[in-house]
């Protein structure tokens, strides 16, 4: 049984139309821009820099004159280093979408398009997620230590097997339209296939499944570097501001409050917007 496809133009369209109209989708798109904004431009937008030290102003409370969202028990910038925290975190998610997409679309293509190779790419699938994110990130920092690129690497590994999955179920669902029969048919080879055919209808279960990776490897980030496996001081990070914190939660919360609002608009941004672009993209929807 053969199905019929939308153009890809009418169905950018369409959701365009539909990602305008919801309104969770437009507040997760505000929230997306501003946490661009602070992540892209914190050298700009940061008054000191995020290692700076200041002896003398300790725990300054928000609101303070020269420090809008206080300071820590080293006297360090707050809001600088929440901006330069952020960049962070984007740089790791991006990173972690990047090797999930690189290793996870292609190995998803190929046990979706040939079946002889399904399940060997679904036991290695299975392998992977016997490995939590933590195991894998243990190991690379006992052999390079820890840092952003290890971090983003087992987040990335982590992640693969989630999105060799959807591509190849998405494989499987349009190999049997109605464009890819004609393309047989006209004795196209399997490799034109899955590049001119189903890859680019693929590509919006992907950007969808991006939206899902990249709030998780944030919230990884965070994980990893306040356990000390992830970013290292004295760069900055969410999780390493938050581990710094702990200690003084109780004298002096803001040094705690703040990343952990940072991490939750990053993740809601990427979630409400991401639930959004699904359902955007969904023909079955209106």
């Amino acid at each position: 049984m053969t199905t019929t496809t939308t153009p890809p133009a009418r169905i950018r369209g369409r959701a365009l139309r539909k990602l305008w109209h919801n309104p969770m989708g437009v507040a997760g798109g505000v929230l997306l821009l501003i946490v661009l904004v602070a992540g892209v431009f914190a050298p700009l937008l940061a008054p000191y820099s995020p290692a700076a030290v200041h002896f003398s102003t300790p725990f300054q409370q928000p609101g303070t004159v020269g420090f809008a969202l206080g300071t820590d028990d080293l006297g360090r910038d707050i809001l600088s280093r929440v901006l330069y925290g952020t960049r962070a975190s984007l740089e790791v998610g991006a990173l972690a979408v990047l090797v999930s997409i690189v290793l996870g679309v292609p190995l998803g293509l190929l046990a979706g398009y040939w079946r002889w190779l399904d399940a060997l790419v679904s036991r290695l699938a299975d392998l992977l997620l016997a490995f939590p994110f933590l195991i894998i990130a243990v190991g690379l920092a006992a052999i390079n230590g820890g840092g952003l690129a290890n971090a983003a690497i087992a987040l990335g590994i982590a992640q693969i097997p989630t999105m060799i999955r959807v591509v190849r179920a998405e494989t499987l669902r349009l190999k049997e339209s109605d464009f890819v029969l004609a393309a047989h048919t006209m004795h196209a080879g399997p490799w034109r296939i899955l590049g001119q055919h189903i890859l680019p209808n693929a590509l919006s279960a992907i950007i969808v499944q991006a939206t899902v990776i990249m709030p998780a490897a944030v919230l990884g980030e965070a994980i990893l570097s306040f356990l000390g496996l992830g970013i290292q001081p004295p760069e900055p990070s969410l999780g390493i501001m938050l581990s710094d914190a702990q200690q003084y939660l109780f004298r002096t919360p803001w040094p705690g409050i703040f990343p952990g609002i940072a991490l939750a608009v990053i993740c809601l941004g990427f979630n409400l917007f991401g639930d959004a672009l699904r359902d955007a993209l969904d023909p079955k929807t209106d």
